[in-house]
């Protein structure tokens, strides 16, 4: 399983790397554009939602608001507002973690509830990432990206070293406090060391960058917990195959979906 899950991660940087810096920016919203719409697929079976009909239709209409979007993009506050939409969600995601048991129950009610939510957490991602694709050649999208990377790796290293205390053991039991301290620590200055190569080196930018690296690696961390939570409350362990050792898409993305639009907000707002 280890090298099957090493093998799987030495094809999947390059190519990520690839998308991320060689194409123009319509063409990176275009491919992400399908990524996402794979990884709303398999939240829709999360979700519940049976049949494949209905599921190609609700991603036909996600499909739908990114092409409005496109059609909205000359007025830029309508992207802003989509994706400060997306930062709101993830801070009242935080009412549901502590509800855990909100929606659970398979009734039509809930399954709708979590397909609306899927929206706010794929649309302001995509939103997030086609607008930082524009600056710098796609080096900002590649920070933001690398953030969360390194992050991951950090809460990974330092929860098998030092984890002893769970941090929700009803929706995710591997997790762990050391594992996200070490996630906000690595990801943190993997942001200031980001921006020092962005030729961003005043102490002062440096300081924004380290704040914005922390509530970008905090908004990583929920959005992993929440698709735990989607997993747990469907009763499966990943939310789909298509990467094998590495789960599907959704399993791969999770952190950057909610990741990127704290990055961005983070960005304008501290003037970055």
């Amino acid at each position: 399983m280890l090298t099957q899950r090493l093998v799987t991660a030495l094809l999947l940087i390059p190519l990520a790397l690839a998308v991320m810096l060689l194409p123009p920016t319509w063409l990176f919203g275009g491919i992400l554009g399908l990524v996402f719409l794979i990884a709303d697929w398999e939240w829709t079976r999360l979700c519940g939602l049976r049949g494949a009909i209905p599921r190609l239709l609700w991603l036909a209409a996600m499909l739908a608001l990114l092409v409005l979007m496109v059609y909205l993009q000359p007025r830029a506050w309508t992207w802003t507002l989509g994706i400060a939409l997306g930062v709101a969600w993830w801070l009242a995601s935080l009412w549901w973690l502590a509800r855990y048991s909100f929606a659970a129950s398979p009734t039509p009610e809930n399954r709708l509830l979590k397909l609306i939510l899927g929206l706010f957490v794929f649309v302001p991602a995509w939103l997030a990432l086609v607008a930082l694709h524009g600056q710098e050649r796609g080096l900002w999208v590649l920070l933001a990206v690398v953030v969360v990377w390194v992050a991951d790796t950090g809460a990974y290293i330092c929860g098998r070293l030092f984890g002893k205390r769970k941090l929700a053991p009803r929706i995710s039991p591997g997790k762990t406090w050391a594992g996200v301290y070490g996630a906000l620590v690595l990801g943190a200055l993997a942001c200031v060391l980001g921006g020092w190569l962005l030729d961003l080196r005043h102490p002062h930018q440096m300081l924004r960058m380290l704040v914005l690296g922390l509530a970008t690696v905090a908004a990583a961390v929920l959005g992993d917990l929440i698709e735990s939570l989607l997993k747990r409350q469907a009763e499966t362990k990943d939310s789909g195959t298509l990467f094998p050792g590495h789960g599907g898409m959704l399993d791969r993305l999770d952190s950057v979906f909610a990741a990127l639009p704290v990055f961005f907000i983070g960005k304008l707002l501290l003037g970055l």
